[in-house]
């Protein structure tokens, strides 16, 4: 039997086996900043969120903030304080974290503001167990959003951030990193200069498939970034040595982000993508601009309203927890983490609609759904620090026995043709 639409076969006949590949062609990660599941999501139907916290085991109710509000520390040491080992309740403890006297980690952001998010979720996936490889901040975030992994060593990973300008290949040279071991300690800027060739990204993965089954030579792919050169920890290919020094780094990182508006409609777009965003429309803390649910819904639309729709799954996910208060203790899979729980939307024409999913999904989730859409090996061992291998994949979101629906716009308050018109912005991205 076919489908009705597009004259797909159905999911559940036997011969299929991973049905992933038959129906998604194309993936799109977007990525953005520095929020906690629930800082989002904190009440939402049927989500692990209530409107409450605790600290120092005193309950604490969660406030409505806007996004004219402050940035909070959020490093690895700011981790450690705010996880007190399972306890979930020392994100009071930080210098900063107090607003005219309040603890304001422990606070959610005005579902009027953020409106689009809650659309998406709602026609739908929204994932309420989405964790981080690593505790701490944005530049490991970013690594392992395209490796799986950030370890030097079996036993030794990647921390915090480096100690010199641009965070990357094209750093001072001397510029350190920072790591930390298996007994949990930093070494701070004890690492080695910031152009990996210690652990393989996606870019090896998808430029050199090794699976006969897929007969592919490569798989096409790119990385939307303000800028290519200095673009900062928010494009962490310019960190990897094999893309920075090799033909993908002229090709395949785009410039300015939102060419992928264009992309979409031109039918340009590539097999997989992470996007990036500029910093007023990153949802960072601090910036006090409220463009970034616009701007996720911008691209969710251009593709929605292109002839990708019914072959796409689009994962919006947010970097790390930023310092807001979770009341869910994630999980301890290795040394690094996982970290604190995060946003994560995933959206498709085969998405379940109105769905909240709880399997548990870490970064490498992702990393595995794109390697079962492309028939891709793993990237390595989970003994060698890889988390593709061990991770759920988010396939259990998707219904692939439904005929793909019709893609109905998400209303945005800013319209998509700001991003386009929008200047590039000279503000650098996020520092931690």
């Amino acid at each position: 039997m076919s489908r009705q639409s597009g004259g797909f076969m159905p999911a559940d006949d036997a011969s299929l086996g991973n049905p992933v590949g038959t129906y998604i062609k194309h993936v799109v990660v977007i990525i953005q900043e520095n929020r906690s599941f629930e800082n989002f999501f904190a009440g939402y139907p049927g989500a692990d969120a209530p409107m409450f916290g605790y600290s120092n085991g005193k309950e604490i109710k969660l406030r409505p903030t806007t996004f004219d509000g402050q940035d909070l520390p959020h490093l690895w040491q700011s981790a450690m304080t705010d996880w007190d080992r399972g306890k979930m309740d020392g994100f009071a403890e930080d210098e900063g974290r107090a607003k005219d006297g309040w603890p304001y980690a422990y606070s959610y952001v005005k579902r009027a503001e953020i409106k689009p998010y809650w659309t998406m979720a709602r026609e739908y996936v929204l994932a309420d167990h989405m964790f981080p490889t690593e505790f701490g901040a944005s530049f490991t975030g970013h690594l392992t959003l395209i490796a799986g992994t950030d370890n030097l060593t079996p036993t030794k990973a990647e921390v915090n951030f480096p100690d010199g300008l641009y965070d990357d290949c094209d750093s001072p040279q001397g510029t350190k990193t920072s790591t930390v071991n298996e007994q949990r300690k930093i070494g701070h800027y004890t690492g080695p200069f910031p152009c990996f060739d210690q652990f393989n990204t996606m870019a090896q993965l998808l430029d050199n498939p090794s699976s006969a089954a897929s007969g592919r030579t490569s798989v096409s792919w790119k990385y939307y970034a303000t800028k290519v050169l200095d673009a900062g920890i928010w494009e962490p290919y310019e960190a990897i040595k094999y893309v920075r020094y090799g033909p993908d780094w002229n090709t395949n990182i785009i410039a300015p982000q939102t060419r992928v508006l264009n992309d979409a409609s031109d039918g340009a777009l590539a097999s997989v993508s992470w996007v990036t965003p500029s910093w007023p429309d990153s949802d960072h803390p601090g910036d006090a601009s409220d463009t970034g649910p616009s701007w996720v819904a911008s691209i969710v639309n251009a593709i929605g309203e292109s002839p990708y729709w019914n072959s796409t799954a689009i994962v919006v996910v947010w970097d790390d927890w930023g310092g807001w208060y979770d009341n869910v203790a994630p999980p301890q899979l290795d040394f690094r983490g996982l970290g604190f729980r995060v946003p994560c939307l995933i959206i498709s024409p085969y998405a379940k609609q109105g769905y909240v999913s709880h399997t548990q999904y870490e970064f490498g989730s992702i990393l595995k759904f794109i390697e079962e859409a492309f028939d891709l090996p793993a990237l390595g061992p989970t003994s060698a620090g890889y988390t593709d291998t061990r991770a759920n994949s988010i396939e259990d979101s998707f219904d692939f026995i439904q005929s793909p629906r019709p893609f109905v716009p998400i209303p945005n308050p800013v319209g998509t043709e700001h991003f386009l018109k929008e200047p590039p912005s000279d503000q650098p991205v996020d520092t931690e």
